[in-house]
């Protein structure tokens, strides 16, 4: 997208932006420091890339997305809907298992078998969830814990199942559990990186922000230092 030259405007406009629901915490923070240094206004919208796909290839009015893997902003570039070479890597996310359970190691409770529910994100529909797929995978858990596997269309509703105890376990985005690299709440085991495929996020313009200067100007401010200052405050590493 370039540089960023001048984050001022005299004409101030609204882009509508569908965020990747383990973006939600930063995005927040950084839509609301973009607005106050443009006069831009960013109308962020939460959920699943893979329905916001479904949503934005039906005619969904957005302007930017912000993925949670590469491939969507890759299909959408490819099939035109969005404007070819806007597409950059924006984060690259940790994957964790999480518990708010103090007291309990949650790996070893995954090992053992000694919980009710495991909760993770649709892997058809959220990177998160087949990351956590992945990782069930390696650590030869599968046929094990079939039964006990509860999903949410995002890894926000995998989030959501631990957080009111309805599932005791749950691989859930590091960036939603932890801030400045401690977890907030319960304990967790943050997922080695070789254990699953990189979490790589890209953002995109698609064509109806094509002409949008607050479009074009989020993107460039989502590269800058302080977007990424926010960005690794939440967990992620920058992507090289």
């Amino acid at each position: 997208m370039g540089t960023l030259l001048c984050l001022t405007t005299a004409h101030a406009d609204t882009v509508a932006v569908a965020v990747a629901a383990n973006f939600t915490a930063p995005m927040k923070q950084i839509a609301a420091e973009f607005e106050e240094k443009t006069g831009h206004v960013a109308q962020l919208s939460f959920g699943s890339s893979g329905k916001f796909v479904a949503q934005i290839q039906n005619g969904a009015p957005f302007d930017v997305f912000l993925s949670a893997d590469q491939q969507k902003p890759e299909v959408l570039e490819t099939a035109g809907t969005a404007v070819a070479g806007s597409r950059f890597s924006y984060a690259l996310g940790r994957l964790a298992l999480w518990t708010i359970q103090p007291d309990i190691d949650p790996l070893a409770t995954l090992r053992n078998g000694q919980f009710n529910k495991l909760a993770i994100a649709n892997p058809r529909l959220a990177p998160y969830g087949l990351a956590a797929t992945q990782v069930i995978t390696q650590l030869g858990l599968s046929e094990s814990i079939e039964s006990k596997l509860v999903q949410g269309d995002s890894i926000a509703q995998a989030w959501q199942f631990v957080s009111t105890g309805n599932a005791d376990l749950g691989f859930v985005a590091l960036s939603q559990i932890s801030l400045n690299g401690k977890i907030s709440k319960g304990t967790a085991w943050v997922v080695p990186l070789e254990q699953h495929d990189p979490i790589r996020q890209d953002a995109v313009l698609l064509q109806r922000g094509e002409h949008n200067k607050a479009a074009v100007a989020l993107l460039q401010y989502l590269q800058s230092a302080p977007a990424r200052l926010i960005i690794r405050q939440y967990g992620y590493d920058i992507p090289q």
